[in-house]
Parts: structure tokens; sequence; C-alpha cells
């Protein structure tokens, strides 16, 4: 049932607006070019109370350029592209992009890695080798490499070949990789062979399981950033990276009787259950066009779902296919996480095509309230050259330290994208949360 802008306008007359900004979301807030919050009952001083002293401390230049710490970190770097090599021999192709981590076999962590190669192979000195049987379109240079990393080892192999522009994707509780297409091109535009602009299924364990690769043609198909699952109600909602005009944020709801598992999403009907767009509107009931004319950290909007027309978009891209008033658009829609029992989901740039420019907003959906909550607005950087700044927000992850009360030793995984790159490995000091 949708929430009605009547209750709506009730519930944000009984609750207010204040929200609780908390872990490294709440210090983004307090970054140099943030814009302060008026909201004189926002909860800032209450969360750093709850979670003690936020973030790690500053950042120190590493001497080889590679990536600036904290105190106490360190980095490996595991993988190169056109430097290291895979199993078959090839290099590591290039472009790396998201990622994530999962446990792999006897202790190990098995590292999933994008590769955001558009285009033809042949625009590209790496692209992702075309492994038999792993293969969607054989003129497409992107996919996924898998790094299976261990204390005194490290091998890399393909996951999937033969798709474009795979940005930021996601993690499933089930333990495979969601990557997308940050693409529209048909069968028959700059080289392909195949429609793109779909959400493939990587199992980074079972191999066998990547084989003959198959879009999941119900998630849609537009330029895909990242995809989350809500692990208790089984829906996945997606980001659209675009412009002109400005991208969608998706939610799909499987169909009745589905239930997610390996390999389940590409068993999928290409019209199963319902892909919609979202809908958002102010505590006075009035329709909000674009994510961008929230100036205010702790502004709340309510949030409506309405149907795709032609998921597949046949003959026009799915965000044309709603006239004025029936969706709300963002610019640049990128990573989400899910945490706190909702998604969080970043923006990481307004500009002339949006009604009000910033430089990055962090929102977060609350499903059972149907509600978004800007988290963080980052003001326009006028030089974003300069040290000390924040802005452009990309990919998220939510810390799962941040809920913990016992010593810890954390790591993580990212990707260097500035060539050449390379997939890095930090590890933090142990830590206490509070």
């Amino acid at each position: 049932m949708s929430l009605t802008r009547r209750d709506f306008a009730r519930r944000s007359a009984l609750t207010g607006a204040g929200v609780a900004l908390a872990g490294s979301v709440g210090a983004l807030a307090t970054a140099p070019n943030a814009l302060a919050s008026t909201d004189t009952e926002s909860a800032g001083e209450e969360s750093a109370d709850r979670h003690g002293s936020v973030g790690y401390g500053p950042l120190i230049p590493d001497p080889k350029g590679i990536l600036a710490l904290p105190a106490g970190f360190s980095y490996r770097v595991i993988t190169y592209s056109g430097k290291t090599k895979l199993e078959s021999g090839e290099f590591t192709p290039s472009n790396h992009d998201g990622t994530a981590t999962f446990d792999g076999p006897r202790g190990a962590t098995l590292l999933v890695n994008n590769h955001e190669l558009k285009g033809p192979r042949a625009n590209w000195k790496y692209p992702v080798p075309l492994t038999e049987g792993l293969v969607y379109d054989p003129a497409a240079a992107g996919g996924c490499t898998v790094v299976e990393v261990r204390r005194d080892k490290v091998a890399e192999w393909v996951g999937i070949a033969g798709t474009s522009t795979n940005c930021a994707g996601g993690s499933t509780p089930w333990g495979t990789w969601l990557t997308g297409e940050e693409t529209e091109d048909r069968a028959g535009q700059n080289g392909m062979t195949k429609d793109h602009g779909y959400i493939f299924e990587v199992d980074p364990e079972d191999r066998r399981r990547n084989r003959d690769p198959k879009p999941v043609k119900a998630l849609g198909r537009y330029a895909h950033e990242a995809v989350v699952v809500d692990p208790k109600r089984g829906r996945l909602y997606l980001t659209e990276d675009a412009s002109t005009p400005n991208g969608l944020l998706y939610r799909w709801t499987p169909p009745q009787g589905f239930e997610h598992g390996h390999g389940r999403l590409r068993t999928l009907a290409d019209d199963a259950g319902a892909l919609q767009a979202f809908k958002c509107f102010d505590s006075g009931g009035r329709f909000v066009d674009d994510l961008s004319r929230a100036t205010r950290i702790g502004t709340v909007y309510g949030v409506d779902w309405v149907d795709v027309p032609d998921r597949d978009a046949k003959t026009v891209s799915v965000r044309k296919q709603f006239a004025a008033g029936e969706v709300t658009r963002a610019r640049k829609l990128e990573g989400m996480w899910w945490g706190d029992g909702g998604v969080y989901i970043v923006s990481s740039y307004a500009r002339e095509e949006s009604p009000v420019q910033h430089d990055g907003q962090v929102w977060f959906y609350d499903p059972k309230r149907r509600t978004l909550t800007l988290k963080v607005l980052l003001g326009v950087n006028r030089d974003p050259s300069a040290d000390g700044a924040f802005d452009g927000p990309d990919n998220i992850t939510v810390s799962p330290t941040a809920a913990s009360s016992s010593p810890r030793t954390a790591r993580a995984s990212s990707t260097c994208s500035a060539p050449p790159t390379a997939a890095v490995r930090t590890r933090s000091p142990a830590t206490t949360s509070h």
C-alpha cells in the first residue's frame, strides 16, 4: 500500500524532521564544505555520544602516491592492470570500479572487481579476457574478475566477460555479486552485437554457475549503477546514472512465491515482478521533481512508486517514458548500501541540468516508513583540486563495525580507478566502537 500525501503530512507533524547523523555519514556531514543543518532538533550530538568519536584521524600522504591512509593503517596492492596476470596468463584488466569481498574456501577472501570498460574491445589495451563459456557479447570489453586472496598467495580469474561499462553493482545476502552495465547501447551501436544495459549475477566461489551469462532483464535496461537487496522483503533497489533527463531510483518487487538464492535471478521471466520508479513529495504534499531541491540536512520526503511502462526500453529509454510530474529525478545517482534497516543512496553532484547545484548528497530510504531522508549535503566545491574538502561521493559502504562493542581488526578492499588501475587491500588497526 502506498504512503498517501495526507498520511505523510500527518506523520511529519507528529515526529518532526530531526535526524541522527551517525558514524562516517555524520563525519561527512561535518566536512569543510558540508552545508550545516539549521534544524536545531537534529541529533548529531546524540549520535556522537552513542558511537564515540567519528573517524580514524587525518590522512597521511603516501610517498608512493597510491593511497593515503590514517595512522596505523596499511595497504597491499593485490592486482595491477597490465602487470599482474590472471590464471589464464592474460594481464589483469583495467578500469577497476565497483567491488565487494566474500568469504572464500579455507579462510580465503574472494574479491570481485568490476571493470568499467565501455564500447568495443579494440578501444582498450587491457580488456576483460574472453574466457570460454563466460562471454555475453564477444564485442564488449568489460566484465568482472574474481581475486582469491590468502596470506601468501593471490589468484585471479574472469567471473564474466563481454559486458560493457560495469560500474558499481552490489553484493547479495546469498553470497553473489550483481554487476550492472552503465550503458544503453543496443546491438549495432558502438560495435556491440547484443543489447546492453542489464544486471548480471556473478558467483565468486562457484565458477560453474557463471557459465552462459544471462542478463536479468526483469530488473530493466538502463544505465545501471548500484543495486542492493532488502534482506527482509526481497526487493531490489537500483540507481541510474544518467542525464537529459536526469536518472531515477528504481525498486523491483519479486513475483509472488519467488525465493532468492544462488542463480535464481537468472531463472526469472523477462517481465517478472514489478519494476517501479520513485516519486517524492514533501510534508505539505507537494511533488518534488528533483532531489537537488533539498537544501537542508534532515529534509524528509514521502515516497510513492510508479510502474515502469517498458522496462526493456525497446523504443524509448526507461527514464524518458515518464512525463513531467510523474517521477522524481536526480543527477549522478551512484552507490547504494543496505544498512540500519534501509538503503543509503548517493547522488554525486548536481549541475546546470538540475534545479539546484551541489557537490554531493547521501540519502537514507526507510522502506517501512516509506520516507527518504537527506543525511549529508556537500556544497559546491569551487576548487576540487584543493585538499581538505569532500566532494563527489560515489560508491558507499556501511561499516559492520559500527554496531560492535568489542575490539576487532577490520579489512576492506577498494579500487583505484586512475590509470594504472589496481585493486588495493587495506588493513586497519584493532579498533573499538562505542
